[in-house]
Order: C-alpha cells, then sequence, then structure tokens
C-alpha cells in the first residue's frame, strides 16, 4: 500500500473520529494524538507536556470527563453500550478485510485494572493478576475489563503482533467473563452495516470461553465457529450409539461413552491426525503433532444445554527432535460452529496460536498508553479513559506503514522482520512527525480568562469510601 493512499485514509479515520465526538472535540483530538505520541510520559497528566497538546493540563481531566455524557441516570447503561457500538462501527469501517484467509479473526481476553489504595471508586473486587513472586496468590483488588479485539492477517510469519481493539468494556463485579463475552459477540454479528456480516467469523479465547453458559450463546449464530481452550480434566461424551430394534420407552439417551481428557484408556482413534514441521527464529526444529475428533459433546446446564450443540476436540503436542513433548501437559481446543468443518487443522493451530497478540495488546497498553495510570475515583472516567486507550492505539494501527523503523544505537543488532510493517512501539516514537504530516482537525485553544474558582469558605465533602466486593 503506497503512502497517499495511507495518508488519506488516515486523515479520513481522524475526521470522523473528530465528529463523532460530541462534547471537547479539540481537546480530546490533542488528548488521543499525545497518547500516540508520548513515550515519556509516566502519568495522565504528563501528556499535557507534549508538543501536540496545546491547552493546559487541566484540559486533559476535562476532555476524559467529556468523553462520555450520561442523559438520562436510568439509563446510562444503554447508553454506554450504543456509545460502544457507534465506535465499534467507526473502527470497523477502516479495517482492511483479509486476502489470503477465508474468514475473518477476533479474539476476546480479559485483563485486570488494579485499584487498591482506591478505596472511593465504587464496585471494586477481588481479581486475578499475575505475580512472580512463588508462594504469593495472583490476586489483587481493583477492576477487570473485557477487550474484544480484531486479529489482522499477518503477511509474514515474523510480523509484530498488532490487534485492532474493537469494544473495552468493564466487567461488574456481579458479571462473568464468559457472559460479558458473550455480549461482545452480540455487538460483533447482530449489526448488518458491519463488514464482516455474512461471512465466515472466527473467535479465539482462553478457558473461560469453554464454559456452556458462552458456547450456549455463541451457538445461536449460524457463520461463527468459536475457537476456545480446554481444561485437561474435563469430561465430554461421544454421540449416543444409534438404537436397533425396537425403541425402549423414555426418553432417548442424550450422551454416549465418556471421553476424559486425563484418562487415555477412554480415548478412541482420532478422525484426523497430522504432523507438523515448525522452526523458531533460533533454528531449532520442532514438530506438532496434532489430533483431531468429530462430533464430541459436553454436558450442559439447565439453562444452557449442550446436547444439541457438538463441536470437534483437538489435542497439539510439541515434539522436539527425539520425539518426546516439549511441556508436560499438551494443549487441548474445542472448535464450536455449525461451519467448523470448513477450518482445516493448521488453521485452527494457527488462529488460536494467534490469540496471544492480545497479550501484547495488553502489556503495551498498560506500559506505553498508560491504560491503568488514571487514578481517578469515577467508574466513569476510568471507563472513558480505556476507551481513549483504545482509539489512541488503533490510531497508532492505522499509521504502521507510516513509520520509519529508525533503530536506536543499541537495537541495531536486534534480530530484523522480514516484512516492512513496524511494531506498535516504533509507531509510537515515531507518531509526532507522523502527527505534523497528517495535521490536526483540532481548533487552536483562545484564552479565556481566569476562573473565579471556588466562593470563599466553601467546603468539600469527603468521598464516601467503598467497601470491596467480595463475590461466592
Amino acid at each position: 500500500m503506497k503512502v497517499q493512499p495511507i495518508m488519506t485514509h488516515m486523515k479520513q479515520f481522524r475526521s470522523e473520529l473528530y465528529q463523532s465526538f460530541a462534547y471537547r472535540a479539540d481537546a480530546l483530538m490533542e488528548l488521543i494524538d499525545a497518547l500516540s505520541s508520548a513515550t515519556t510520559a509516566r502519568s495522565v497528566v504528563e501528556l499535557s507536556l507534549e508538543a501536540c497538546f496545546l491547552r493546559q493540563y487541566s484540559s486533559v481531566y476535562t476532555a476524559i470527563d467529556k468523553f462520555f455524557q450520561i442523559t438520562d441516570t436510568s439509563a446510562a447503561e444503554e447508553e454506554r453500550r450504543r456509545q460502544e457500538q457507534t465506535l465499534l462501527e467507526l473502527i470497523a469501517r477502516h479495517i482492511m478485510p483479509p486476502e489470503k484467509q477465508s474468514y475473518w479473526l477476533f479474539g476476546t481476553d480479559a485483563t485486570p485494572a488494579p485499584r487498591k489504595f482506591a478505596r472511593t471508586l465504587t464496585d471494586r473486587g477481588f481479581v486475578h493478576q499475575p505475580n512472580t513472586l512463588k508462594g504469593n496468590k495472583p490476586v489483587t483488588i481493583g477492576h477487570q475489563y473485557s477487550i474484544l479485539a480484531h486479529l489482522p492477517e499477518k503477511a509474514q510469519p515474523g510480523d509484530p503482533p498488532w490487534v485492532v481493539p474493537l469494544v473495552a468494556r468493564r466487567i461488574t463485579t456481579q458479571e462473568l467473563e464468559s457472559v460479558v463475552g458473550a455480549e461482545h459477540l452480540a455487538a460483533l454479528l447482530g449489526d448488518e452495516e458491519l463488514p464482516w456480516d455474512g461471512k465466515l467469523c472466527v473467535h479465539v479465547g482462553d478457558t473461560r470461553y469453554s464454559t456452556p453458559e458462552y458456547l450456549s450463546q455463541a451457538a445461536q449464530y449460524e457463520h461463527l465457529v468459536t475457537i476456545s481452550r480446554f481444561r485437561s480434566n474435563r469430561t465430554v461424551y461421544r454421540q449416543p450409539a444409534p438404537v436397533v430394534g425396537k425403541r425402549p420407552a423414555g426418553r432417548p439417551p442424550w450422551y454416549g461413552e465418556r471421553f476424559s481428557l486425563k484418562e487415555p484408556d477412554t480415548w478412541h482413534e482420532p478422525d484426523e491426525e497430522v504432523a507438523l514441521p515448525h522452526t523458531t527464529r533460533r533454528e531449532r526444529s520442532y514438530t506438532i503433532h496434532i489430533q483431531y475428533w468429530h462430533d464430541l459433546l459436553m454436558s450442559g446446564k439447565k439453562n444452557c444445554p449442550m446436547h444439541s450443540n457438538p463441536f470437534n476436540l483437538v489435542r497439539i503436542c510439541w515434539l522436539d527432535e527425539d520425539g518426546k513433548p516439549l511441556f508436560i501437559r499438551p494443549l487441548w481446543l474445542i472448535a464450536c460452529g455449525k461451519r467448523r468443518a470448513e477450518l482445516s487443522l493448521t488453521q485452527i493451530q494457527h488462529a488460536y496460536h494467534q490469540r496471544s497478540d492480545l497479550e501484547h495488546f495488553n502489556r503495551f497498553g498498560k506500559q506505553r498508553l498508560l491504560m491503568t495510570r488514571c487514578q481517578t475515583p469515577e467508574v466513569r472516567r476510568e471507563e472513558n479513559w480505556w476507551q481513549i486507550v483504545q482509539l489512541a492505539y488503533v490510531q497508532l494501527y492505522l499509521a504502521r506503514e507510516l513509520a520509519e523503523g529508525l533503530p536506536r544505537p543499541w537495537e541495531r543488532y536486534l534480530p530484523k522482520s522480514e516484512g516492512a510493517i513496524a511494531s506498535p512501539s516504533t509507531v509510537q516514537r515515531e507518531f509526532s512527525r507522523i502527527i505534523r504530516q497528517l495535521g490536526t482537525s483540532a481548533k487552536a485553544p483562545k484564552p479565556r480568562g481566569n476562573s473565579p474558582g471556588r466562593v470563599n469558605g466553601s467546603r468539600l465533602r469527603p468521598r464516601v469510601r467503598s467497601p470491596v466486593v467480595k463475590r461466592g
């Protein structure tokens, strides 16, 4: 893709984004540009020191507050969902359709937002957070966010792990990750205006999205195939044996013989089996051994039966040159959906392998885009900030082919990618130059005098302390 069409595409996206802001559009555009080009800011207020942010530091918080305004308190949740759908449609118009793949690839992941010292922040709970120290519990206090993203196809195997975040939603303490993931699917596949409507869509997720609550909702979509990781201690069932002769009284059986993943004696011969050679960047050779079982069943629940939703089971094992497993446990995956037979074993393996790009997005957002650095006592402003970070990352993604990868002195000896796509950190370093070429729709600030401030003698009420919610 040539530079001039990319510049035109970027200008169109920025123009549509500017027009979508109802309040403080100029300050919001400058804030997103400052966030996209900031490489040294350690807090949100330091974004006001960027060259592209022409306003005072107080405008940073005003822009965050005005990003989403509630007009009806009784329907605040519905208004937030409508805004998410509007942003999804805006971003989807600027996504390139897949050329090599025959399907659109999406992924969902949940990530924590630690706020253990924010005692006035409501709806905090105990969330999972990895801990590097052995023996410490991987738990913190704060919020949890669910990220729905498009995983674009890669031109080269070593291309950077780019994603296109479509929805960033907070998971309340009364919700499950799988339930919020099912709501993401409704927003993703329930809109006929989106470019992937009526086309094969593949959604990948971890073990959170292999539960009956999620899979029963995903089975409603005809053009969706769900690939989820499966726990190695689960038990599934084969199809029931056909009845020979006179049908016995009572309900016919729903499940056949058991298939326990941790008991190889209960397995039957796989329907498909393939061995794929793999060579790492360090020239080490491995073999990916994949086994495939068709049309298995899992036990459901009263409100989400699963006996009518068969799936395919995949077992992936990495072997070294001597044929010995590299890991203690193999990787188990399930492929659910009416069109699951259209995916080959290689496509299933590659699709789930690309799910790790979501982890790179979460890490980059927290380390370089200040995703968890907005220390506000209001939940609404925190949710606004996560959506602003989402838009800043989308802007970096659209500008990835405009960045010139000029390595620093200590980066000259790092392995170079075969493709011409720059990494997210490289684009962020180059975005100050890119924004000067693109220009901005934001108008220059006008001096408005000094604020009168608070009345002498006024006293603010202390904020109410909110308890930490402990879910049973």
